[in-house]
């Protein structure tokens, strides 16, 4: 194990060009939690390369070469032997042991309980930061992102291989149970679903108890392959389904429905901004800290949109919301309301607007 140490701590770390994200790591200990692929490793590369060569030790713990008993006898004392003053556990499991470094960071899919205060939470790519990546911001960004999602990745991958390489990714990273679970719900984004519908739709095609199904589920909505929306003021209704990126919806379905991919890239990037939302009847999502509703209605025009406000009037008037946002593809405009500032934003427009 010393062996190896050795070698990973003279190792010379790359990375291609880094595109800055929203979230970033500066001198203090971290837990980042984020699904594969969302970037987790190449921010801490980028940090790592920041800093003088001989002062951090960077471990992959999925590397077959470890030996988790003998890393836990071996680990602080390589630490203090090399004046290790950064280690980073990339892809770390809790059968490792932290030792005692000035700066710790750890990665993994889901939130693991250790001594380390600082979290960072990192999805896949935002709108905005997905324009990072492109060569220019017109209207061929966003199809691009409705063909890519948000995955760094998918920069780098032909067209024709594209699903195939995500169902491959998912299949690495997930159990068969989560993986089928996952495919379940890419025929089901946006939608009131609960766990016992995925039990229905599985238990029909595969042998399969429920409470495994159960905690597999919500082993899912932990590590955040899956969100889910409550009801406004109703904690116990069902709950709507999101994707972590729209790219698995064609990449596990051949379901075709753009409405409701257009809402799972709504909900993503009120995710991303930590917005408190909520649906109701007829409406896509509620944020009550500022009285707002936004509707999502891609190819929607002035005489729908005021059809839709007309549907959700006792909405509108009970919970006196300000302003109304229709998320459209390219549609821009205004319509007069007695209460509310109704607005037509396309998404590209809305998204970045902030």
């Amino acid at each position: 194990m010393e062996i190896l140490l050795e070698e990973l701590y003279k190792l010379d770390l790359h990375i291609d060009k880094f595109h800055d994200r929203k979230v970033f790591i500066d001198d203090k200990s971290y837990q980042i939690n984020g699904i594969t692929q969302s970037g987790k490793t190449k921010l801490v590369k980028n940090y790592l390369l920041s800093l003088k060569k001989n002062s951090y030790l960077y471990i992959d713990c999925n590397d077959i070469r470890i030996n988790t008993e003998l890393l836990n006898q071996q680990l602080n004392i390589f630490c203090i032997s090399n004046s290790i003053d950064v280690l980073v556990l990339d892809n770390y499991n809790h059968n490792i042991k932290l030792v005692n470094v000035n700066q710790r960071i750890i990665t993994c899919e889901r939130n693991i309980q250790t001594d380390i205060e600082n979290s960072l939470q990192l999805y896949p790519l935002d709108y905005e930061e997905f324009l990072a990546y492109e060569h220019k911001y017109d209207s061929s960004a966003l199809n691009h992102f409705f063909q890519l999602g948000g995955f760094p990745s998918m920069h780098k991958i032909h067209s024709d291989v594209k699903n195939t390489t995500i169902q491959n990714i998912l299949q690495f990273s997930l159990d068969t149970l989560e993986f089928d679970i996952l495919v379940v719900c890419a025929k089901m984004i946006s939608q009131k679903i609960s766990a016992y519908t995925v039990y229905e739709r599985l238990k029909s095609i595969r042998k399969i108890s429920k409470d495994k199904l159960y905690k597999s589920y919500e082993g899912l909505l932990a590590k955040k392959y899956m969100h889910t929306l409550q009801k406004y003021a109703h904690a116990h209704a069902i709950k709507k389904l999101y994707l972590c990126d729209i790219s698995l919806k064609s990449a596990l379905s051949t379901d075709k429905h753009f409405g409701r991919l257009f809402e799972n890239m709504v909900f993503l990037e009120l995710l991303k901004s930590h917005v408190t939302c909520f649906y109701d009847d007829g409406i896509d999502f509620y944020l009550p800290n500022t009285n707002e509703i936004i509707l999502c209605m891609p190819f929607t025009d002035e005489r729908s949109l005021f059809k839709k406000l007309e549907q959700i009037e006792a909405f509108i008037f009970t919970h006196e919301i300000q302003k109304i946002t229709a998320v459209t593809m390219n549609r821009e405009g205004s319509i007069s309301h007695p209460l509310s500032l109704v607005e037509m934003l396309p998404f590209d427009i809305w998204a970045i607007g902030d």
